[in-house]
């Protein structure tokens, strides 16, 4: 995996080169210390992977990742910032990775295999959703009715290491608790700032709710099981029954029928 850094500071990019010396996937092809510089180098080394800081003189991270999409083979991106002000700006960009230093080598090493994980294509679909969010904020549209939008193919979570990027098809289930919604995938689960009403609308093609409280992915659910007068969801990869209420049972179970 190639990997190009960018940061104004010099000490910034030698601890930088120096975690990701210890991460036997990554190789280190140049640095870059501002966004003129950095478009340049990436033009130039065309790397798989850009880590960048946001703020920066001359041009900073965000302006010269929106000029960064625009390369034929565009680099996964993931800032790496002292400030956790500029997330919501960085998901319209489409980072991948969302990291406050100091940086730890652990997330580091984490944000560098979900970039990995991510192919051309992917990214370029995350491109486009992205562009079209950013088009519809500038023109104050209205967003459109959920029947009309496409449905995300990654959520992105804000956690202790970032930002997160997860696929939608790894999801399991969603789980309300008063105002919070805890996501949980095949790698354990977040907070997101989502209601399950929005999740609901957005993914009722794929999501079903089994309780006021809860969404499955029906391409997880492997049983119904009855314990205790209760019936509850057994999902695969998922160590934790799930309360099905009973208003919604008749419901799940045509479902579950015709999936």
């Amino acid at each position: 995996m190639r990997i190009l850094i960018c940061d104004d500071e010099p000490l910034a990019r030698e601890r930088l080169k120096r975690l990701l010396a210890e991460i036997p996937e990554a190789n280190y092809v140049g640095e870059a210390e501002n966004g003129i510089d950095l478009l340049e180098k990436a033009a130039r080394l065309r790397p798989d992977v850009v880590i960048s800081d946001i703020r920066m003189p001359v041009m900073d991270g965000l302006e010269a990742a929106e000029q960064l999409a625009k390369l034929p083979e565009a680099p996964a991106l993931i800032f790496c910032t002292a400030y956790d002000a500029y997330a919501i700006r960085a998901f319209q960009v489409n980072a991948v990775g969302y990291l406050l230093k100091p940086v730890r080598q652990q997330d580091l090493a984490q944000a560098l295999a979900q970039a990995q994980r991510l192919t051309r294509a992917q990214l370029q679909s995350l491109r486009e959703s992205a562009a079209a969010t950013v088009t519809a904020t500038a023109s104050g549209a209205m967003a459109a009715p959920s029947d009309t939008r496409s449905a995300r193919k990654y959520i992105h979570a804000r956690t202790h290491r970032g930002l997160e990027l997860i696929r939608v098809d790894e999801i399991r289930c969603f789980v309300a608790d008063q105002k919070y919604v805890t996501l949980f995938h095949g790698e354990g689960s977040v907070l997101i700032d989502e209601t399950l009403k929005d999740l609901e609308s957005e993914f009722a093609e794929r999501f079903q709710r089994i309780h006021r409280n809860c969404l499955i992915q029906m391409d997880y659910l492997e049983s119904l099981e009855q314990v205790g007068g209760q019936i509850y969801a057994q999902l695969r990869g998922l160590n934790m029954p799930l309360l099905v209420s009973r208003r919604l049972l008749p419901v799940l179970r045509k479902t579950l029928k015709n999936h």
